[in-house]
């Protein structure tokens, strides 16, 4: 299986090389032809009204839009912003694939990120979760499964084919994540 990382912005090299420790071909993607020699792919933590800029620059977000809804793709962070149904603090656009609404830099500033754990529904420790001025799932639809959460709140999310984290779970020793994913993905 091929998987492509959206490489606009972000610390897209983190997910390649995660993807690569656990037996993927991954590669970088910078134009929206390369999506299609990709089986899924990342969209990786940034700022996402910056991703958002790049994507609509470029002439990836119509080209994004039709891949995410036929593919695998798992958003992290500003990823995740993407992904959602609706985005507040403040609205912006998405692409409109998943079921779930975010607020954006919902735990604050640069300076409250944190490292934390969170629980995880497959059981076993904790996710070790790396939150960088992070979003905040406000609430979930029909379809939607919630992976890990963060006291209260979904943290890391499914439905059907895509996945949304709302933390850096590249930036963690855990590899649990990226395995899901790829278990998504299938041989």
């Amino acid at each position: 299986m091929k998987v492509g990382v959206l490489a606009l912005q972000g610390d897209f090299d983190a997910h390649r090389r995660r993807l690569q420790e656990l037996g993927a071909s991954a590669t970088l993607v910078r134009k929206p032809a390369q999506l299609d020699e990709v089986e899924a792919l990342v969209i990786p933590g940034g700022e996402s009204s910056t991703l958002l800029w790049h994507l609509e620059q470029h002439g990836f977000f119509h080209r994004l839009a039709e891949f995410v809804r036929a593919r695998p793709t798992f958003g992290t962070c500003a990823g995740a912003i993407l992904l959602a149904s609706e985005v507040a603090n403040p609205p912006q656009k998405s692409l409109g694939a998943m079921n779930i609404s975010v607020e954006r830099n919902a735990y604050g500033r640069q300076i409250n990120s944190f490292i934390g754990g969170v629980h995880w529904t497959r059981g076993g420790d904790p996710l070790e979760a790396v939150f960088i001025r992070a979003p905040r799932i406000t609430s979930v639809g029909e379809g939607v499964e919630v992976l890990a959460s963060e006291g209260s709140h979904p943290v890391l999310v499914q439905q059907g084919h895509l996945m949304a984290a709302t933390f850096h779970p590249e930036l963690s020793a855990d590899k649990r994540v990226h395995a899901a994913f790829l278990e998504l993905i299938g041989p």
